[in-house]
């Protein structure tokens, strides 16, 4: 796969990225029980497979079917690590799945790809059991850097809101990151906002946003090998061990983290 700022990728995407969404799954599987569990927006499936264990069966979909099917070589039924997740290629806002078939529904770092997230969360409350959980993570808008991928941003009140329009319960808590975390985020910040300052006449906002989507693809590769690893973060040893689970968000706190239930019919 090539690098483009949309999924995040081992030995290229920094490190304190990929801990985000590692932390993220990690802490999804550590609130799960037995039972059918989906994935949306799967990917690879290397972080996916965490919600894999004994007594559940995981489902992955993704919109890319080059993706999915790289997913089921990985972790599939006939992969050599063994059989640990099977995937299909879907639309997260258009489930090709019955209502009330899942016990667990994780949608991370999805929601923030639609520029009608309501559709998605819809079909995430139409496909979770009347009993189950779903659990929704996204960039908290004042901590996120510019990224042409991320269309609709919340903050905490924000996503909250949404969510409570189709689940009777709901939390938000935060996903955040200790010191050295918090660190590396400024300073890979402050070399982006100073890369940013190049576009003196603001070109990137006036394009169509297809053909910022498209210089964004191109030209990320080639500002993480200008930036160096030091700056870009890339082999900088941040792992999820660097994030927790907090009730307390603030404008520095990097990912929000929903739990829902009660999925209103």
């Amino acid at each position: 796969m090539q690098l483009t700022g949309e999924r995040p990728m081992e030995g290229q995407t920094p490190d304190s990225l990929l801990a985000l969404h590692e932390a993220g799954y990690r802490e999804v599987a550590a609130r799960i029980g037995p039972g059918l569990v989906l994935d949306v927006g799967c990917g690879v499936g290397d972080e996916s497979v965490t919600l894999a264990g004994e007594g559940r069966r995981l489902i992955g979909i993704d919109y890319s079917a080059d993706t999915a099917v790289l997913a089921a070589r990985t972790w599939g039924r006939t992969s050599p690590r063994g059989h640990r997740i099977d995937t299909a290629c879907m639309d997260g806002g258009r489930l090709g799945f019955a209502d009330a078939a899942f016990d667990t529904v994780c949608s991370s770092h999805i929601i923030e790809h639609f520029h009608d997230p309501e559709r998605h969360v819809a079909e995430i409350a139409r496909v979770c059991a009347d009993d189950g959980t779903v659990f929704v993570l996204t960039p908290n808008r004042p901590a996120d850097f510019e990224n042409p991928f991320h269309v609709y941003m919340f903050e905490a009140d924000q996503l909250a809101s949404m969510l409570r329009l189709f689940f009777a319960e709901v939390e938000v808590l935060g996903l955040e990151g200790d010191e050295v975390f918090r660190q590396d985020f400024a300073t890979r910040r402050a070399s982006g906002e100073r890369l940013l300052r190049y576009d003196v006449l603001n070109l990137r906002r006036r394009l169509p946003h297809r053909a910022y989507v498209w210089a964004y693809e191109r030209l990320l590769p080639l500002v993480y090998r200008v930036l160096g690893s030091a700056v870009s973060g890339v082999g900088s040893g941040i792992d999820h061990t660097h994030l927790s689970i907090s009730d307390t968000i603030d404008d520095g706190t990097p990912v929000l983290f929903a739990i829902a239930r009660r999925p209103r019919r």
